[in-house]
């Protein structure tokens, strides 16, 4: 009698196995592409920059859903998974169920909490990416973030630089907060949440001092994304719009790395 329980429970688990590795194979094959660009770009520049927008968003709506598959798969993964362990030890006599360590997520361990916050530099003498009134605090607040995002505590930037952007909405510093923000997310893997930030630095502001540099991170985060055509438009913009800008040979050079015709 134990021997035949001992034999469907091994069965069973082998059974388990292998549902996980179908499950694993169909998110392997998600990443793998099914043809050529589906996105036609014509017309006027800001046609083109519509058309951008358009599949910045068609790349976060596809990707936010594989996330939520994604973190099914790991979810019953991980549950079927620790499932295994306790049956494994219910069949060595020496296991002790009791003592069983807890499992980590299928794919890692858990997310390591974010840095604490830098602390506020000294005042700095460099002049500030703006044109306008500050508010009292506001050139503070901005450079303790660009401190953080300089010295690559990106998480404690990202923070930082949403935290001021709710604390001065649309001031004078809001493009440079976006681009810093952006920069911040991109360091952290986030392309997604970068592109969109730097969309919004850019189209929002297209005559700040940021905006040349936003329009060439734009391009780098949409090429990193998978829209190469739209990254393509997005960096010949770049020397069309800011001719007399630094960020033009940053453009070209990014350019001829992406192959654009």
């Amino acid at each position: 009698m134990v021997a035949a329980q001992q034999d469907q429970t091994l069965a069973d688990i082998k059974q388990d196995l292998a549902v996980l590795t179908v499950e694993l194979r169909k998110l392997r094959s998600e990443l793998n592409t099914t043809g050529g660009p589906s996105v036609t770009l014509g017309g006027s520049a800001l046609d083109r920059l519509n058309a951008i927008e358009s599949a910045l968003q068609r790349v976060t709506a596809k990707t936010e859903e594989l996330e939520f598959r994604i973190g099914q798969v790991v979810e019953d993964g991980s549950n079927r998974l620790g499932d295994l362990q306790f049956r494994i030890c219910e069949l060595d006599p020496g296991c002790d169920i009791g003592k069983l360590a807890q499992s980590d997520p299928l794919g890692g361990g858990a997310v390591p909490a974010a840095p604490a916050a830098a602390p506020a530099p000294a005042p700095a003498t460099d002049a500030l990416p703006f044109q306008g009134q500050l508010a009292v605090s506001e050139e503070a607040d901005f450079r303790e973030a660009q401190a953080a995002l300089d010295q690559g505590d990106f998480a404690s930037a990202q923070m930082l630089f949403g935290q001021f952007r709710e604390t001065y909405p649309m001031g004078p510093l809001e493009p440079a907060a976006l681009l810093g923000e952006g920069r911040a997310l991109e360091s952290l893997g986030d392309t997604r949440e970068a592109a969109r930030r730097y969309l919004s630095a850019y189209s929002g502001f297209p005559d700040s001092p940021v905006a040349p540099e936003a329009l060439w991170r734009l391009g780098v985060t949409l090429a990193a994304l998978g829209s190469v055509p739209e990254a393509c438009v997005t960096l010949g913009e770049v020397g069309a719009r800011y001719p007399q800008s630094d960020y033009v040979s940053r453009a070209e050079a990014s350019w001829n790395e992406f192959g654009c015709q």
